[in-house]
């Protein structure tokens, strides 16, 4: 099973992923793991990356899409893989639609995973992390039961990452509106898209994920 996951930031995409990995014993390949992976490992592409990141750039598509057709090229993708948070834009499809058909694989489906703006907002800016022990909870969907503000695991402080006020929140979702949607278009005129309802428990997404996924 190869799958391409699409979605805003918010809509799940990293846990779907891990479950749809579980699921058919395949690889999740996120481009952040990856560039992450290649700085830690010192690998040509991950020294070229850390010396970007090192002046205050973003890693260009070059890097990114040199990480993917590497790890593409890995055994453990033999069986199947699933992008998570590539491509971004349609430039990146393009280039990933050309690297597949030289490595001589094609995504089974592409999956779009779609919630409401203001729920994407409320998941967003409503993530509060506890300083002590990691444990993560949401003031609207997952509030903390013993004390407002207050980890229920270890008493620690729950605060908000800088990368989640609102603010931020609205920007991130702007920038996927004008970058990544056109992919929607894109993935449906080649008959790749399927539509998930990415609203309600995990369980629920992921059961509706597995009824439109190809017959292996």
């Amino acid at each position: 099973m190869r799958l391409i996951l699409l979605g805003a930031p918010g809509a799940g995409k990293g846990t779907q992923g891990k479950r749809l990995a579980s699921h058919f014993g395949i690889p999740q390949i996120a481009s952040g793991d990856l560039l992450r992976a290649a700085v830690a490992q010192g690998t040509p592409l991950g020294q070229a990356a850390k010396a970007i990141m090192a002046r205050g750039e973003l890693v260009g598509d070059d890097i990114v899409l040199g990480l993917i057709r590497e790890r593409l090229q890995q055994p453990d993708t033999a069986q199947g893989f699933i992008l998570d948070g590539v491509p971004r834009n349609l430039a990146q499809a393009q280039h990933i639609e050309t690297m597949m058909r030289e490595l001589e694989v094609q995504p089974d489906a592409v999956l779009f995973l779609e919630v409401a703006r203001d729920v994407l907002i409320k998941r967003l800016a409503g993530r509060r992390i506890c300083t002590k022990c990691g444990s993560v909870y949401n003031i609207y969907f997952d509030p903390p039961k013993k004390a407002a503000e207050l980890c229920d695991q270890c008493g620690g402080s729950l605060v908000q990452r800088p990368d989640d006020e609102e603010t931020t929140v609205v920007r991130r979702l702007d920038v996927y509106q004008d970058q990544t949607r056109p992919l929607v278009e894109h993935y449906e005129m080649l008959g790749l898209l399927r539509h998930i309802n990415a609203e309600g428990t995990p369980d629920i997404i992921f059961q509706r994920i597995l009824q439109v996924l190809p017959a292996q």
